[in-house]
């Protein structure tokens, strides 16, 4: 069983796509550029598209009942990686704890979507208490009693 994520304080989604759907204790957040909420790419370059991306990317996590902390998986997308690719780390690194950065795979593409320069999308765990919370009564509703589903630990 899935939930999509959807809030007003973020980045609309396309209407082909969901801004993030939680599923078994992880949120999978949508691939995010660096644009404001009117869908315009912000100035300064890769280093500000970053971090507006992220910004995007922690308000969505927040909805979801997680945050930044929390990914486990980020998969940054580059249009010209040789160019970009030391400067985005500079934005990127700046939203993580030194020590605590999650696993991430960052990819050379041919073109992003409003011709953005960045795009990063995530895996993130819902931290424990927030987990049992969602699961355990969604599954436990679902199933017409009060014990935890088996599933919860999933």
């Amino acid at each position: 069983m899935s939930t999509v994520v959807h809030t007003t304080d973020a980045v609309p989604a396309l209407p082909v796509f969901s801004q993030a759907v939680v599923s078994r204790g992880y949120v999978y957040v949508s691939g995010n550029i660096g644009c404001d909420k009117d869908v315009k790419i912000v100035e300064g370059g890769v280093i500000s598209q970053t971090r507006a991306a992220l910004e995007n990317m922690s308000i969505v996590l927040k909805a979801a009942g997680s945050d930044l902390s929390n990914i486990v998986k980020a998969n940054v997308y580059l249009r010209d990686m040789e160019r970009d690719f030391k400067a985005m780390n500079e934005g990127y690194i700046t939203f993580f704890e030194a020590g605590k950065m999650p696993a991430r795979t960052c990819v050379g593409v041919a073109y992003l979507p409003f011709g953005a320069l960045v795009e990063i999308e995530c895996v993130a765990e819902i931290p424990r208490v927030r987990k049992l919370r969602v699961l355990g009564i969604v599954y436990c509703n679902k199933l017409g009693t009060s014990q935890r589903s088996q599933t919860d630990d999933r």
